[in-house]
């Protein structure tokens, strides 16, 4: 099959899921007939109106949906809220980002990865945290953003009490809470700090107070949750079918170009 029946075949697919979507009280946005709705949280550089196409995980996902002759509006609330809405409200296709956990994977029909997450630990250079494995972390009280996966230990360490973590509702207020000494170490996506410490919000003084350390936690794959449902199924399903005839490590690395950022 050549490039042009294939995008049809992948457009012909997607328009059956639109048409089960309005018997099955449609998650796309009445009168806006090619465009779908998803939410997310603000999570820059991933996620973000203050940045071209919502950023690179919104840039990617409005790739592979062009394929499919579709727009997308990305609507942001907080994390927990995103999350219920992606999955509860009819006029929603899904949310993202979001990481694969075995939870999860009970409530999603997870896309093709979009991009890739990596945490590191980020503390203050006059008080360094050294840390060779999670259990290292025990005896200090971690800061963490509420409903966030960091990885499948720890978050069953952090659930069990055997981690102490004191959650806040996004990363910047933890990047705070670290500068306040308010606890010694804080879990952020490295893309993530970057962002963060380069806005007017923090100045040179508080970027040069921060440092960070690699290696306690494995890259990450980042996805577009479509609802668990049938209707969600067969758009997943068309939508990574449009994810085969991109190059989305292309289109990332001239995302990042575009923003700025060598990635």
């Amino acid at each position: 099959m050549d490039e042009a029946r294939q995008q049809l075949h992948g457009r012909a697919w997607w328009r059956y899921a639109v048409a089960m979507a309005v018997l099955c009280a449609a998650p796309f946005a009445w009168g806006q007939p090619q465009t779908i709705r998803v939410a997310g949280e603000a999570w820059p550089p991933y996620l973000t109106p203050a940045l071209p196409e919502d950023g690179l995980t919104g840039a990617m996902m409005r790739a592979v949906l062009g394929r499919l002759g579709y727009n997308a509006t990305v609507d942001y609330y907080p994390w927990r809220r995103a999350v219920e809405i992606g999955l509860h409200d009819p006029r929603y296709a899904g949310f993202l980002p979001v990481l694969r956990t075995p939870e999860r994977e009970k409530l999603c029909h997870f896309s093709t990865p979009l991009a890739r997450t990596s945490y590191v630990l980020a503390f203050l250079r006059d008080r360094p945290v050294r840390a060779g494995s999670l259990a290292d972390l025990r005896e200090l009280r971690v800061g963490t953003v509420s409903g966030y996966s960091y990885s499948e230990q720890f978050d069953a360490m952090a659930g069990q009490g055997t981690i102490e973590v004191e959650e806040a509702v996004n990363d910047e207020t933890n990047l705070r809470k670290l500068l306040a000494r308010r606890f010694p170490v804080t879990i952020i996506d490295r893309q993530v700090l970057r962002y963060l410490l380069a806005t007017q919000r923090f100045t040179p003084a508080d970027r040069e107070r921060i440092a960070t350390s690699d290696g306690l936690f494995r890259d990450r794959t980042m996805h577009l949750c479509f609802r668990r449902t049938a209707v969600g199924q067969v758009q997943q399903q068309a939508f990574d079918n449009a994810v085969r005839e991109l190059d989305l490590p292309r289109l990332e690395k001239e995302y990042w170009r575009r923003i700025g950022y060598d990635g």
